[in-house]
């Protein structure tokens, strides 16, 4: 939903800048959203919710397209797990976000 909500923004207030109602600077960030977790020991992104629901770690991440930390909401749902996985997982996350906001530039490319 941020990732597509963030295009949908981006296109409605087009118009708006191009007509000099809205300054160009009113879209500050370019912004997206993953999920990433820990699924029988396995680090995966952008989990369905058959890996999600049974995931040891669930987080989801939204990040600016430059790497920014907006928001990150984790769990670990049977036991604790160490700081080096959560720093792993913050990364596939920012890889994920960098393929997701690539879409989102080319959704916004005129065809």
């Amino acid at each position: 939903a941020i990732c597509g909500g963030w295009v949908a923004v981006n296109l409605a207030l087009r118009p708006f800048i191009a007509s000099g109602e809205l300054p160009e600077s009113v879209l500050q960030r370019q912004v997206a959203a993953v999920s990433v977790g820990i699924v029988e020991g396995v680090a995966l992104l952008d989990l369905p919710y058959h890996e999600d629901s049974t995931a040891e770690v669930d987080l989801n991440v939204v990040m600016t397209a430059v790497g920014d930390l907006i928001e990150v909401q984790g769990t670990a749902e049977r036991a604790p797990f160490p700081r080096a996985q959560l720093d792993s997982l913050l990364d596939l996350a920012a890889s994920g976000i960098q393929t997701l906001a690539a879409k989102q530039r080319e959704a916004l490319t005129p065809v």
